[in-house]
C-alpha cells in the first residue's frame, strides 16, 4: 500500500467533501480517501491506494470536483 498526501483549497462543506473523494476514488487503484475539512482553507487529504498514484491524475480528479491542488 502507498500513501499519498495532498492539500485541496476551496472545500467549504461536507457536499465538497463527498464531491473531491468519489473524483479521487475513481482512479484505479485507490482505496481510500480521508479528507479533514478545513472550510474554506486548506484541507489536507489522505490516499491510500495499492500502488504510487500519478500527480497529474490527482489534479486531474481534484479539478474535475471543482477544486485545486494547493
Amino acid at each position: 500500500m502507498t500513501q499519498t498526501d495532498i492539500i485541496v483549497n476551496g472545500m467549504t462543506c461536507e457536499h465538497c467533501v463527498n464531491a473531491v473523494t468519489q473524483e479521487i476514488s475513481a482512479i484505479d487503484g485507490v482505496q481510500s480517501v480521508q479528507i479533514n475539512l478545513n472550510a474554506g482553507g486548506d484541507s489536507p487529504v489522505s490516499i491510500t491506494s495499492d500502488r504510487p498514484l500519478e500527480a497529474g491524475a490527482l489534479a486531474e480528479a481534484v479539478d474535475e470536483a471543482g477544486y485545486t491542488i494547493v
